[in-house]
């Protein structure tokens, strides 16, 4: 079959479509069987065992990473190896939450007794309210789709993607019940940008003690050039007699001083200076300093203490050094 660019447009939109409306349809399925769910799941002293088999196994295994990143501990049981052994994973304390298209799941309903038998409440997510496990759950949420996207009707897509969108569903409204905040977020989530992003702070990454750039508001411009030099960080604050900080200058005043002909010899930098500088203190976010950069089109900030002396420096450089970039 020769590949038609036109025909291949249609079929894509085509599944997206179909997948729409499948996920449309599930808003009437939010009703007392989720809200069930939902309260099982709050009030489990253990945690979510999900499983599934096939497709549906690897929507399962989505949702218990899902869940466990927002609050909820799971993880995920494959119910083949569940009847070999890893059923000894589940306690009376857990729920279990599982997944079948079908309801019918051979491996899924080996196990039905054992669970019915330890005690443990077990949620259904299937599309077919009266199959074998959606009678045997002590609650099920019913994700029926009207048709799949695969023109054979054979392949799980809307259906899968309709389970999806119903975990995601159950997870989010568990993470708003729990006053999951950033930072519950942030601790389960320390690697990677994201991890970053919401944990480091200015006073990991800032530079202190001797690496700061500092000068007194009665040197020279020159003066204070050398320590800019020396400190890298494109700037050098001003200080004064009580080593208060009352100004900064930065490669931009300095370009703004040579285009006045100033001489940088006798001239002192409290003439020159950024008297309204922004300042930061060391226990906000490294991202709200990105923040704070941008929105005042700046590249460095000075961190000061209650006092307003500096006890600390930070550039752009820094912020792509660890990453918050």
């Amino acid at each position: 079959m020769k590949l038609n660019d036109q025909k291949l447009l249609e079929l894509g939109l085509a599944v997206i479509q179909v997948e729409a409306d499948a996920i449309k349809a599930l808003s009437a399925q939010i009703n007392s069987n989720f809200v069930n769910a939902c309260k099982l799941i709050f009030s489990c002293k253990g945690r979510v065992i999900v499983t599934g088999m096939g497709k549906s196994g690897h929507i399962a295994g989505k949702i218990a990473a899902t869940l466990a990143s927002t609050g909820t501990p799971a993880f995920f049981v494959h119910p083949g190896e569940a009847s070999h052994g890893d059923l000894g994973m589940i306690t009376q304390q857990d729920v279990v939450l599982a997944l079948s298209n079908s309801g019918e799941t051979e491996e899924i309903l080996t196990i039905l007794p054992l669970l019915k038998r330890i005690g443990v409440p077990l949620i259904a997510m299937t599309g077919n309210p009266s199959s074998t496990l959606g009678t045997m759950a002590t609650t099920h949420i019913n994700v029926s789709v009207s048709q799949e996207a695969c023109p054979l009707g054979l392949a799980p897509t809307s259906s899968t993607t309709a389970a999806l969108v119903m975990g995601d569903a159950l997870a989010v409204s568990l993470l708003e019940a729990r006053g999951f905040t950033r930072d519950d977020f942030a601790l389960s989530h320390p690697g990677g940008s994201l991890g970053r992003r919401l944990l480091l702070r200015v006073s990991d990454i800032m530079h202190s003690g001797t690496d700061i750039p500092s000068v007194s508001e009665q040197v020279f411009i020159s003066h204070a050039l050398l320590e800019m030099s020396e400190k890298k960080l494109g700037m050098t604050a001003v200080v004064d007699s009580h080593d208060k900080v009352i100004g900064v200058f930065t490669d931009g005043d300095l370009r703004r001083t040579l285009a006045k002909n100033i001489n940088l010899h006798d001239t002192s930098i409290s003439e020159v200076m950024t008297q309204a500088c922004t300042v930061i203190s060391a226990d906000i976010l490294a991202a709200e300093a990105m923040q704070i950069m941008e929105s005042k089109q700046i590249n460095a900030l000075l961190v000061v203490d209650n006092d307003r002396k500096a006890i600390g420096a930070l550039n752009m450089h820094d912020l792509l050094r660890a990453g918050i970039v």
